[in-house]
């Protein structure tokens, strides 16, 4: 099988610790080279993590031949710039989460790379492990009756390193964009609609560049069901999701990080008691991977098209403007 070549364009934390070798431990992809705005420091990531070619600018990147797509871990206001760049230079593209800044900007880059024939896809890893199938397969069968609501939280504190991207307004940063998009989409997914309004309460820290670093929430969906969820990156790590239904409920303790063991079962609480559902032990990113990789090579549609994450950027500005002006805002 021809394999992608990718080419990664930064050396972010979570493209050296997860990413790359997810690509490289998946069937349909190799990392053929990282750019980063000096040399040195791409050619120190490359020879840890053993990738052949090192480039000091991320033009010489998307000016190689031999790439055929391109992960973008940048800061999330570069979103935009690197993957209509990258799409008009040919490249299939893979960008960090959240997408862009707002929804206008998804929609531009959803644009560009359609009109350029290349595959585009917002990296929510998560999805694309197998549990999250087996969860909806739960809730279908009727074993926790009708859905009534879902709880989903993701925290963890950095709040010490000051300097960090994620705390530089402009950049956009804070929980919202940084974790909250977690638990927004996947409810979204799992209920397989939109939500009509946003109502979140956030903390917003003077120490951190004013952006969000808690914040709580409840999205309104159809037939009075929410989600209701918070996020922060000044709080004890957590990374749950809970789907209650009228006769059970579900419960996924680690619901976002995946760690290969037993932790990333999840349990069905019904009328007959509580069991354990064992989840297959494979790599979120290798399957992300290879998600893109069948769609370059086959044509097979996305299992999560572009366009989804237009309307989860939707439900994103409308979270961040409930929290500005403290009042609910309608999608």
């Amino acid at each position: 099988m021809k394999k992608i070549r990718w080419g990664i364009m930064g050396s972010a934390s979570i493209a050296k610790r997860a990413v790359i070798p997810g690509i490289q431990q998946s069937e349909t992809g190799e990392v053929s080279a990282i750019a980063s705005r000096g040399l040195e420091k791409a050619q120190q990531t490359a020879e840890e993590l053993k990738i052949p070619t090192a480039y000091g600018s991320y033009e010489e990147l998307l000016a190689d031949p031999n790439i055929d797509g391109v992960y973008i871990p940048l800061p999330n206001h570069l979103h935009k710039e690197w993957t209509i760049r990258a799409a008009e230079a040919g490249k299939h593209v893979l960008c960090e989460k959240p997408l862009a800044i707002n929804a206008s900007e998804a929609d531009e880059m959803v644009a560009a790379c359609e009109k350029a024939g290349v595959v585009f896809a917002e990296a929510f890893m998560y999805r694309y492990h197998p549990r999250y199938m087996m969860i909806q397969e739960v809730i279908q069968s009727g074993e926790i009756g009708e859905l009534r609501g879902i709880h989903g939280t993701f925290t963890f504190n950095n709040a010490k390193a000051k300097g960090n991207v994620r705390y530089k307004q402009e950049w956009g940063g804070g929980s919202l964009y940084d974790v909250g998009v977690y638990p927004i989409s996947a409810a979204r997914m799992l209920l397989g609609q939109e939500p009509q309004a946003a109502t979140v309460h956030a903390f917003f820290s003077e120490e951190h560049d004013h952006v969000d670093m808690m914040a709580s929430g409840i999205l309104e969906f159809d037939n009075g069901v929410a989600l209701t969820f918070d996020c922060g990156m000044w709080a004890a790590f957590r990374n749950t999701l809970e789907i209650l239904g009228t006769e059970g409920r579900i419960e996924v303790p680690s619901a976002f990080v995946v760690n290969q063991d037993q932790s990333d079962n999840f349990y069905v609480i019904s009328k007959d008691g509580k069991r354990e559902v064992e989840v297959p032990r494979l790599n979120q990113y290798s399957l992300q991977a290879d998600a893109l990789g069948k769609s370059i090579l086959t044509g097979e549609p996305l299992p999560f098209p572009a366009t989804d994450a237009i309307s989860n950027m939707k439900v994103l500005d409308a979270c961040l403007t409930s929290a500005k002006e403290r009042r609910r805002v309608e999608i």
